[in-house]
């Protein structure tokens, strides 16, 4: 699931507690869709980081600005609203934010 046309994911419920990484550098919110979908809609702060994955992942930028680097790539790519990248399972993706602040939607599976 994406997100949807005027920005909103509709019934859904949310985990008040946050998945804070990196001392807080990149914080997320579990959402639940009823059908057991799950994906995580989080905020990432000036800086590079390495996040691994288990399953596949989309991840759907919002706002703001970051750059990528895929396991096997040898360079970085730039993605702005609206941009989508995909992360597949057991791997890892190197994400970064020059400033200001990247809002992104991630969809596992």
């Amino acid at each position: 699931m994406s997100v949807q046309e005027h920005g909103r994911i509709n019934n859904v419920s949310v985990v008040c507690k946050a998945n804070v990484y990196f001392d807080g550098k990149v914080i997320s919110h579990t959402v639940l869709h009823p059908n057991g979908d799950k994906q995580t809609l989080g905020l990432i702060q000036p800086g590079e980081f390495r996040f691994g994955t288990e399953l596949p992942e989309r991840m759907d930028i919002i706002a703001g600005a970051c750059r990528v680097r895929l396991a096997d790539a040898d360079g970085w790519t730039t993605y702005g609203p609206g941009a989508v990248f995909h992360v597949p399972a057991h791997s890892h993706f190197d994400i970064a934010v020059d400033e200001g602040l990247c809002e992104y939607l991630c969809s596992f599976g």
